[in-house]
């Protein structure tokens, strides 16, 4: 047994249109329905370039296989932030600019990683990282 990579991440919201327009716009993910038997008014998915669906977006009603107690918005309990390679840092830079979000940079000189850490507007934090810059 072997983890081949991250699958997805479910992010549940009060706020499913404006989630899915900000990874949209933030990291040019394609916003498409999600599979029956959820609905457009209860779940989104955003895909990247490789056709994954790698962002779940599910309205807090949104029927769940597996249901518990979650506050749109709060903290995500021991989830800390969620990592996300990209590229076009530059790019990334000034939209979130144009949005007049809040980020921080770093870098990591050691293995050439430009980072960007920014919040989704479920307070959920992100790490865009931007290798060999």
């Amino acid at each position: 047994m072997r983890v081949e990579s991250l699958d997805h991440i479910n992010i549940i919201t009060d706020r499913l249109d404006e989630t899915a327009q900000f990874y949209a716009e933030l990291l040019d993910l394609e916003r498409r329905d999600a599979p029956p038997p959820l609905t457009p008014d209860n779940a989104t998915w955003m895909f990247d370039a490789a056709e994954r669906a790698i962002i779940h977006i599910n309205s807090v009603d949104c029927p769940r296989a597996y249901d518990r107690d979650v506050q749109p918005g709060s903290l995500t309990g021991a989830l800390h932030h969620v990592a996300l390679k990209c590229e076009g840092y530059e790019t990334v830079l000034d939209r979130l600019k144009a949005r007049g979000a809040n980020y921080q940079e770093n870098l990591v000189e050691a293995i050439s990683l430009r980072q960007i850490f920014t919040s989704d507007p479920n307070n959920i934090l992100l790490e865009l990282n931007f290798f060999g810059g």
